[in-house]
C-alpha cells in the first residue's frame, strides 16, 4: 500500500437535502477509508463539495422562485454542517462556484480546445417555440431508445441507467410548458471522447481488483463503442465557455463536476499555504487514487475522468480504484431526492446518534448487493448488537474493573483461554486491516463484532465476580486481558464509530486521541486510573422512533388512464369509469362528474386517483377508489391533470414519504386537505403534487384556495 492515499468522493448536487442513500452509497465508506489510512501512517488527502451547477439547480430554484445562488448557498451550509454532525472527516469539502474551480475547468477546457480533443460541431438541439429557448437535457423527456421508458431525462434514462444524448430521445416534449419542442440547428463544442478508446483499454488490463461490476460496467462501454459527448449547453448558470462565440453557453456540468477532484486539491494546498502540495498526490506515481460513489456515477470515473485527465496531462494519476457501492432502498425502493423516497441527513441527526446511524449503515452496506433500511432491523441491530454485543463487554468491563481496582489491573500468569484472547486480537488486528485496505468495510466490522463477541464469552468463562472473593490476582490478569479487548475494539471502531471510539478511549485512561492502527497492540500501562465508564449507546424502541405518519404520507395516489365510460344504471349523475393503472392492473370506479364531463371528453383521459381507500358500494356498483378533483361556487367541476405521467405512476410531495396505508379509511383521507395554487398547481401544505416528471395541475381554471376532494 502507498504511504499516500488520495479520496475522491462524488459530488452531491446542491438542489435538496442529502439522504441516507449518498452516506451508504459513498460518504460513510470514504470516510471509513481515511479515518483507517491515516491511523496506519498514511498521508491522506480526501476531498469533495457542492455540485452547484447544471439543471437541477436551476430547476429547483424556479420551482422556489428564486435564483440558483440562494438554492446553492442553503444547500451546500446544510450538507457541510451534516457532514460534520456524522463525522465525515474530509480534508477539504468545498464547492464548483469557487474563483478556484472555475479556474481550473476553464484551463483544462483550453488545453483540451487547444490540443484538438474538443471541437465545434453544428447540432439539431430541441428548441421550444413557445419558451423561446434551446432547451438543457433536463428540460426535455421522451422515450428512451433502448428500453424504451417513456420518462427518459434528455441526458439519462433512470430506467435502465443508459446516458443519453438528448437527440436519441423519441416523442420529446418540454418539461417547462408540456408543448412539442422543434429541432433547431446550434453550435456547441463536443468533447472527443471516442479518440481514448485504446488508452482506455490499455489503462484498465491490469485492474483486477476492481469490484466485478466497476470493470464488467467499464468493459461494456468500451466494447460498445465510445461517443463523442458535447461539452457545452444553453444555457445562463454555469461556469462560462473560454472560447470566442459561445458567450451565451455554458460548460456542460458532467466536464465541471469531476474536475472538482483536481480543483479541490489545488484549494486544499493554497489553504496549506504550500500551493504546489497538491503535487505529491497528482504526480507522484507511488500516490494511489481512489474514488468512492454509487454505481449510477461509475462511467463518469472509468472513462470520462480519466479520459479528461489523458487528454490533458499524462503525468497525472489516473484512478487506482473506483469501490463503487451499489443502492441503499427504503423498504425495497431505491432511495430519490425526485421522487421523496427517503430517510432525510438532517432529520435522522435530530433522533439518534451518529455512532449509531453510521454502524447500522455499515454493517448493512450495498457494497456487492443493492440493501435495504429497515427501522425494525435499525432497531434490533442497535439493541442487539451495538448496545448488546459491544457496549455490554465493554460497560460490564470497566464497571466491574473501576469498582474492585480502580485502574488497570497487572497481568499475572496467563492460562490457555488467556493466551487465545490475546491471539484473537492479533488475528484481528490483520483481518480488520486487510478488509479496510481491499475496501470490505462490512467484513472488517463483522470481525471487530466478532471479537466483542469473544469478549463477552471470555468475561463469562472466567467469572470475575466470584474470582475477586478469592482469587484476587487471577482476577487481576483476567481483566487485565478484558481491557486489552476493550483496548483493541475501540482502535478497530475508531473508523466506524469515531465517537463512541474516543470515548472508551478517555475512559481507558488515554489523554491523546487514538492515532495508530498499532494502538490496538500496544501494551497496557498497568495502574493507569479508569475513568467514570458511561453508556456509550441508547437503547432503542421501535414505537418510539415511528412518529404519527403525515396524513398525506398515507394516501396512494396514482395516475389512471381511463380507458371505458358506461352510465350508472342507478343514477343520473354518476359514471362507471374502467381504468387502466399500468403496473397495477386494471379496475373500475364510480364517479359523480356526468354533468361536467361528456363520455367523449373522458375516454382516453389521464386523472389521478387515489388507489388505496376502502372499497364502497355506491348504488349498487362497487367503487374500487376515487378521482381527485376540485369543485367551484357554481359546482363546476375540474378534474386533476396529471398531464402526460405514465398509468400507474406515483403522485408525491417532496419531503413526505411515501408511506401509504394497505386500506385507507375516507376519514383519514379527509384530513390530507389538498388546495389550488396561483397557477392551478394542486397543492398540499403549500407544496406541489408531482409525478415523477410533472407538476399535476386542474383542468380547468378554478378559483385559488379551493379543495381537492
Amino acid at each position: 500500500m502507498s504511504d499516500k492515499i488520495f479520496i475522491g468522493v462524488a459530488w452531491p448536487y446542491a438542489n435538496g437535502s442529502l439522504h441516507l442513500g449518498h452516506i451508504a452509497g459513498c460518504y460513510l465508506p470514504a470516510d471509513i477509508f481515511a479515518r483507517y489510512n491515516r491511523m496506519k501512517g498514511r498521508e491522506v488527502l480526501m476531498v469533495s463539495g457542492s455540485d452547484e451547477h447544471g439543471t437541477p439547480i436551476t430547476i429547483t430554484a424556479e420551482n422556489e422562485k428564486t435564483t440558483p445562488q440562494s438554492i446553492v448557498d442553503r444547500y451546500n451550509k446544510e450538507h457541510t454542517d451534516n457532514m460534520d454532525q456524522l463525522g465525515i472527516s474530509f480534508d477539504l469539502f468545498t464547492r464548483t462556484t469557487t474563483k478556484n474551480h472555475e479556474s481550473v475547468v476553464q484551463d483544462i477546457f483550453s488545453t483540451l480546445y487547444e490540443k484538438g480533443h474538443i471541437y465545434k460541431k453544428s447540432i439539431d438541439a430541441f428548441y421550444c417555440e413557445n419558451c423561446s429557448r434551446f432547451l438543457p437535457d433536463r428540460y426535455i423527456e421522451g422515450t428512451c431508445p433502448y428500453c424504451h421508458c417513456e420518462k427518459a431525462r434528455g441526458d439519462q434514462c433512470d430506467s435502465c441507467g443508459k446516458l443519453l444524448d438528448s437527440s436519441e430521445l423519441m416523442n420529446v416534449i418540454c418539461k417547462l410548458c408540456g408543448g412539442t419542442p422543434v429541432k433547431q440547428s446550434t453550435d456547441h463544442l463536443f468533447f472527443a471522447l471516442s479518440t481514448f478508446e485504446t488508452k482506455l483499454f490499455d489503462w484498465i488490463e491490469d485492474k483486477k481488483h476492481w469490484k466485478s461490476n466497476v470493470l464488467k460496467f467499464t468493459y461494456n462501454w468500451l466494447k460498445n463503442g465510445l461517443q463523442d459527448r458535447a461539452i457545452t449547453r444553453d444555457m445562463s448558470w454555469g461556469i462560462k465557455v473560454p472560447v470566442s462565440g459561445y458567450e451565451n453557453k455554458r460548460i456542460y456540468v458532467w466536464f465541471d463536476a469531476v474536475i472538482g477532484y483536481f480543483a479541490a486539491s489545488k484549494e486544499w494546498s493554497k489553504k496549506q499555504g504550500k500551493p504546489s502540495k497538491w503535487e505529491e498526490w497528482w504526480k507522484n506515481k507511488d500516490a494511489r487514487h481512489y474514488y468512492f460513489l454509487a454505481k449510477d456515477n461509475i462511467p463518469f470515473h472509468s472513462i470520462i475522468w480519466p479520459s479528461i485527465l489523458i487528454g490533458y496531462d499524462e503525468s497525472l494519476n489516473l484512478p487506482y480504484d473506483i469501490p463503487a457501492n451499489e443502492y441503499l432502498c427504503l423498504s425495497g425502493e431505491q432511495f430519490s431526492k425526485s421522487r421523496s423516497i427517503a430517510v432525510w441527513v438532517p432529520d435522522i441527526l435530530k433522533k439518534f446518534d451518529p455512532d449509531a446511524i453510521r454502524y447500522y449503515l455499515s454493517i448493512n452496506m450495498p457494497e456487492n448487493k443493492d440493501s435495504n433500511w429497515l427501522w425494525n432491523d435499525f432497531v434490533a441491530k442497535n439493541n442487539d448488537e451495538l448496545l448488546g454485543t459491544y457496549g455490554n463487554f465493554v460497560h460490564r468491563v470497566i464497571t466491574f474493573t473501576q469498582k474492585n481496582f480502580g485502574h488497570i489491573p497487572k497481568k499475572g500468569n496467563l492460562k490457555d483461554l488467556d493466551s487465545k484472547a490475546l491471539k484473537k486480537i492479533e488475528e484481528a488486528y490483520k483481518e480488520v486491516g486487510d478488509s479496510i485496505d481491499n475496501c470490505n468495510f462490512k467484513k472488517g466490522l463483522r470481525t471487530t463484532m466478532n471479537l466483542a463477541q469473544f469478549g463477552n464469552f471470555y468475561f463469562d468463562q472466567n467469572q470475575p465476580w466470584n474470582l475477586i472473593k478469592n482469587e484476587k490476582e487471577r482476577c487481576s490478569s483476567v481483566l487485565h486481558i478484558c481491557i486489552k479487548i476493550v483496548q483493541a475494539l475501540a482502535v478497530f471502531m475508531a473508523p466506524y464509530l469515531p465517537f463512541s471510539s474516543d470515548t472508551v478511549w478517555k475512559i481507558l485512561g488515554n489523554t491523546d486521541p487514538i492515532k495508530s492502527w498499532d494502538d490496538s497492540l500496544s501494551e497496557l500501562k498497568e495502574g493507569t486510573p479508569l475513568e467514570k465508564p458511561v453508556p456509550l449507546f441508547k437503547k432503542l424502541m421501535l414505537e418510539d422512533i415511528v412518529e404519527e405518519a403525515d396524513p398525506f404520507s398515507k394516501l396512494d395516489l396514482r395516475v389512471a388512464k381511463i380507458i371505458d365510460v358506461e352510465d350508472h344504471p342507478q343514477a343520473d349523475k354518476l359514471y362507471i369509469m374502467q381504468l387502466d393503472l399500468g403496473p397495477l392492473g386494471k379496475r373500475s370506479i364510480v364517479a359523480g362528474i356526468k354533468t361536467c364531463y361528456s363520455k367523449e371528453e373522458l375516454n382516453g383521459k389521464s386523472i389521478v386517483i387515489v388507489t388505496n381507500l376502502k372499497p364502497a358500494k355506491i348504488r349498487g356498483i362497487v367503487s374500487k377508489g376515487m378521482l381527485l378533483a376540485t369543485e367551484d361556487e357554481q359546482g363546476i367541476i375540474s378534474l386533476l391533470n396529471p398531464k402526460d405521467a405514465t398509468p400507474g405512476a406515483e403522485i408525491f410531495v417532496e419531503g413526505i414519504p411515501r408511506e401509504p396505508v394497505s386500506v385507507l379509511e375516507f376519514e383519514d383521507f379527509k384530513q390530507a386537505i389538498m388546495t389550488i395554487g396561483d397557477k392551478q398547481e394542486v397543492v398540499y401544505n403549500r407544496k406541489p403534487l408531482k409525478s415523477k416528471n410533472n407538476t399535476v395541475v386542474t383542468d380547468k381554471k378554478v378559483k385559488i384556495g379551493a379543495k381537492v376532494s
